[in-house]
């Protein structure tokens, strides 16, 4: 079974001076109505990782540490709330007959809370005591028998969520405990109860047990009807994107293949839209498609392109052709606020599947954001994704799979590794505002080692314009996880290589934001190097094949003798000829010409392997002073 790891847990996420208000809160509240604190804490903490998010809502119209729902408020106050979708044909849907009875509505709990509080609905949806006592008051109304054993809340969790797959994550993290910070700056602990396990419960639409290892590599499923390729426990739904001819001899919109492909990376997006618009997307031919998508409320799965097939999603055709897409709803001016628990156990749950399954090792050179992958042409650059953007919480979501983002004692790199709760980067774009203070996993990047200087600038995403500290401009900001060669210190002040330029950060001792790291790096052999945004294969691999040569196209970028750019992966380079409705007719191109993949800026990038020399050790740093 899947080892959980949960973040938080360390001491550095409890340090600081004590403030019971918001674990108080708990107590009172399960006290009050008769809920184990556990329960209520461990349902929070899947809802919303116990925030208050500033009173506001989800993509849901969820308010608050318990998430209760008023989708005409949210819709009143300008955001994108929907009605809620309609239950997924999966044994996760609260239509399940082995499913409690639905609650009242979960578009309304706000107002079932009022009317069992007293409290007004305005007040339920913006100050985080009262919402916890509503959650409360309305998890205790669906307990037909009270129990101070946890185990017997099962069905009323699932109640309150509309879902059992999200009822049994809420035990799970009850079993494991959980601690941090919430937004607001109070510290919370849930302290980790094995017992808490309830009985197991027959269910008529169950799928066949799992494994000993549900998350173990499975051959591919032939019948897309049939099965989802998914881990059991996460009760994925089938919802196929379309493949179908359309006007003018094209096609959507995705590429079905007859044989296997390579895949080396998983993507992850966010939709910038709501959940319930996804049937309308998805069954578009002339729309784009992904693999996966994550519902935030319950973090439920759909699919919708079999993995062995190539989905057109993140606007790189060489990435698009070795990677799997995942979306997960939200936007990422708002992600900080409403990426949630439920969503990033899920996704983190399904990605370790997909890495198992494919061999991809689950790093930052593997699992990329939409916005690392570089464009193709200097043309494509400007253009290229942001999501899912400086509030995903990277570190927290490796923990999950069972793999931190760590440094080593020393090294010739340095992962970027700031606290997420307290590291609070300005950002503007949220609104017209800018943003509200919230933790994020990007440090910005400078010219020189002082707060003042200018930040970075990249010659390519932002052609002749400075770059900015809106939220959806990522030209001067490095991420949780990623790694960079080291190119000097100055007293609180560290330099890494980034763009074929020393780019500069803080990172005090006492509070890094960045660790040391061990890793090979590439460094140009003579003269500069040009950088590419895929691995082309060599003119004569086109030779007895029916696809078209594509010609190396370099980016506006170089890199120069005496600096250093740390490795990811090596291919040779590659092209799949599609363009065909008809698999039969698409051509694989293989070549024999390698390309290193570095970590460039805050997107990767590709240099020739005959251009650099490869450094896998350094007996001393590479790296100097200013």
């Amino acid at each position: 079974m899947l080892h959980w790891v949960v973040a938080g847990l360390a001491a550095s996420a409890l340090a600081g001076p004590s403030q019971p208000g918001r674990q108080a809160e708990f107590a009172a509240a399960a006290r009050d109505y008769g809920v184990p604190v556990s329960v209520l804490l461990g349902l929070s903490y899947l809802e919303s990782r116990w925030d208050g998010n500033a009173g506001e809502p989800s993509v849901g119209g969820g308010y608050g540490p318990m998430h209760l729902v008023d989708t005409d408020a949210a819709r009143a106050g300008g955001h994108a709330a929907p009605p809620a979708p309609p239950a997924p044909a999966s044994p996760a849907s609260p239509a399940s007959p082995a499913s409690p009875a639905a609650p009242v509505s979960r578009q309304a709990t706000v107002r079932e809370a009022a009317r069992l509080t007293g409290l007004p609905p305005d007040r339920l949806r913006s100050d985080p005591a009262a919402n916890i006592r509503g959650g409360a008051a309305v998890l205790a109304s669906y307990q037909p028998h009270r129990s101070a054993d946890p185990a017997d809340w099962h069905d009323a969790v699932t109640r309150y969520s509309g879902s059992r797959a999200f009822a049994d994550e809420v035990f799970a993290v009850i079993r494991e405990g959980a601690a941090r910070r919430t937004d607001d700056g109070f510290r919370i602990r849930l302290e980790p109860d094995p017992d808490a396990r309830p009985a197991p419960r027959a269910d008529p639409d169950a799928r066949p047990a799992p494994r000993a290892d549900p998350d173990a590599r499975q051959a591919p499923r032939a019948d897309p009807a049939q099965e989802t390729e998914c881990p059991a426990a996460l009760a994925c739904e089938w919802m196929p994107a379309a493949y179908r001819r359309t006007g003018g001899g094209g096609y959507g919109n995705h590429d079905r293949l007859d044989r296997a492909r390579r895949v080396d990376y998983i993507v992850i997006h966010d939709t910038e839209g709501a959940y319930a618009g996804l049937p309308k997307l998805v069954h578009d031919p002339e729309y784009v498609s992904w693999h996966y998508t994550v519902r935030s409320r319950d973090g439920h799965v759909a699919q919708h392109v079999r993995t062995g097939d190539i989905a057109w999603h993140a606007g790189n055709w060489d990435v698009n052709t070795r990677s799997i897409g995942i979306e997960h709803e939200g936007y990422l001016a708002t992600g900080g606020t409403w990426y949630t628990e439920a969503m990033y156990r899920a996704s983190a749950r399904l990605v370790r599947y997909l890495a198992a399954r494919y061999d991809i090792p689950i790093d930052r050179a593997h699992i990329l954001g939409h916005d690392t992958v570089p464009g193709t042409t200097p043309e494509a650059l400007p253009g290229m994704h942001e999501d899912p953007g400086p509030y995903w919480d990277w570190a927290h979501y490796f923990d999950l799979m069972g793999h931190p983002i760590e440094g080593s004692r020393r090294g010739t790199s340095v992962v970027i590794r700031p606290d997420y709760e307290t590291h609070r980067p300005r950002f503007t774009g949220c609104s017209k505002t800018g943003c509200e203070p919230h933790g994020a996993s990007t440090v910005w990047l400078r010219t020189e080692p002082r707060a003042d200087a200018p930040l970075i600038d990249d010659i390519g995403k932002r052609v002749g314009q400075p770059s900015t500290r809106s939220v959806y401009d990522h030209s001067a900001r490095a991420s949780t996880g990623q790694r960079f060669a080291l190119a000097g210190t100055q007293d609180d002040w560290t330099a890494i290589w980034y763009l074929g330029q020393k780019a500069w950060f803080r990172n005090p001792p006492d509070r890094p934001t960045a660790v040391p790291a061990r890793g090979p790096l590439v460094t140009p052999i003579d003269g500069r190097v040009r950088v590419y945004g895929r691995a082309y294969p060599e003119r004569s691999a086109y030779r007895g094949t029916r696809a078209a040569y594509q010609q190396e196209v370099a980016l506006p970028y170089v890199i120069r003798p005496g600096q250093f750019y740390s490795l990811g992966l090596t291919v040779a380079g590659s092209y799949q000829a599609t363009g065909s409705f008809v698999p039969a007719r698409h051509v694989s191109v293989q070549g024999d010409q390698r390309f290193h993949q570095i970590q460039l800026g805050h997107r990767i990038a590709f240099v020739m392997a005959k251009d650099v020399r490869v450094i896998r050790s350094a007996a001393r740093s590479h790296a100097g002073s200013r």
